[in-house]
């Protein structure tokens, strides 16, 4: 009788041991299976190196001013521009002081080749990087800049080397940059939202 209570003892004793241990085991062999499938799930290094579209509200955006964004390790300059500034775009002697004028060898979405290179006049999306070394121009939107002379219409300046662009990101002659300030794929969303890293579809 005692050996018989004993045996069941035991018995019982190992089957709550290799309950325990299977479930374990079982847990154990999906949380290596769930690894490499959420893992799956992660953009790939490709994927991260082309960097996601970022958005912009510029709905609060001052006309006359710009705001930078950050995609794929690159600052992206918005602006909204002005009547005063669109007033200097439409000056028909600016093509002529402008390497490429029509943004022929330049960098842009066939949606920006135009005059104002952008999709809505108002707005100018620009990758801020300047296009002969890779610095950082500056905003010099006031027109007569006291250091870039009376004859400067605005724009952007890069104190690395000198290069001067318009107001359309359009570089002018006689600088060390070669072309047009590069304009990245962008679209609207709203009218005060900007998507930086995806065409736009235009008809």
């Amino acid at each position: 009788m005692t050996s018989e209570v004993d045996k069941d003892g035991v018995d019982g004793g190992r089957r709550h041991f290799l309950l325990v241990a299977t479930t374990v085991t079982g847990i154990a062999g999906a949380a290596m299976t769930a690894v490499p499938f959420l893992a799956s799930w992660k953009p790939s290094a490709r994927a991260q190196a082309l960097g996601a579209p970022v958005e912009q509200d510029i709905s609060k955006l001052e006309s006359g001013s710009m705001v930078k964004v950050n995609w794929r390790g690159q600052a992206i300059f918005i602006v909204r521009r002005s009547p005063e500034m669109m007033k200097q775009l439409e000056d028909p002697s600016l093509a002529d002081r402008l390497r490429d004028p029509k943004s022929e060898q330049s960098d842009q979405p066939k949606y920006a080749k135009n005059e104002v290179r952008s999709l809505k006049p108002e707005y100018l999306v620009l990758v801020g990087v300047c296009t002969h070394l890779g610095c950082a121009p500056m905003s010099r939107f006031q027109a007569a800049d006291a250091e870039l002379g009376a004859d400067w219409p605005g724009g952007f300046y890069c104190p690395c080397h000198g290069s001067k662009f318009d107001l359309a990101g359009r570089v002018f002659k006689d600088v060390p940059a070669p072309l047009n300030l590069k304009v990245p794929p962008y679209r609207f969303i709203t009218d005060g939202v900007v998507q930086i890293g995806v065409d736009a579809e235009v008809a």
